[in-house]
């Protein structure tokens, strides 16, 4: 019988190891299966303003128009689709899938100084934009200082 010296750690590493193996078998499919898994996702956005208007920009690409949905309800603006999975090639066949597919969900709070009857959308190029105007009287504008009038000036003296 061969003598081993005992090493603390050896036994705490081999712990930690099959507590790890436990939370992963509990936690769901293993990242082989997760890769062929289709799932929810959500489209990147960029969201500026100018003057005029609030745009926010979503990266959609492989999504079709018929296949979006924007909505503005309760000063709320919702973006919902679906990006569907080619069935070209069977499942089996593939070595690595890497973008997401399936439905997709974003809603937004709209500032109140929108025009919610004015908000237009276009897509080009895999990119949703969607410009929202501000309302006319609410867009900021410069004030003039005017030099008294005459009429005016005699007045604030009395």
């Amino acid at each position: 019988m061969a003598i081993i010296k005992w090493d603390p750690t050896r036994d705490i590493v081999a712990l930690r190891d099959r507590m790890n193996r436990l939370f992963e078998d509990m936690s769901g499919p293993k990242s082989e299966e997760k890769d062929i898994m289709a799932g929810a996702w959500a489209p990147p956005v960029d969201i500026y303003e100018n003057e005029n208007e609030v745009v926010l920009a979503a990266e959609i690409p492989g999504v079709d128009e018929k296949d979006v949905e924007i909505k503005v309800e309760d000063n709320t603006l919702t973006l919902r689709g679906e990006r569907k999975f080619e069935k070209e090639t069977k499942e089996e066949n593939y070595h690595r899938i890497e973008r997401s597919y399936g439905s997709f969900f974003r809603s937004f709070a709209l500032p109140s100084y929108i025009d919610q009857d004015h908000i237009e959308a276009e897509h080009e190029n895999g990119v949703l934009k969607i410009r929202m105007p501000k309302r006319a009287e609410l867009k900021p504008r410069k004030v003039k200082i005017l030099k008294p009038l005459p009429a005016r000036a005699e007045k604030s003296k009395k």
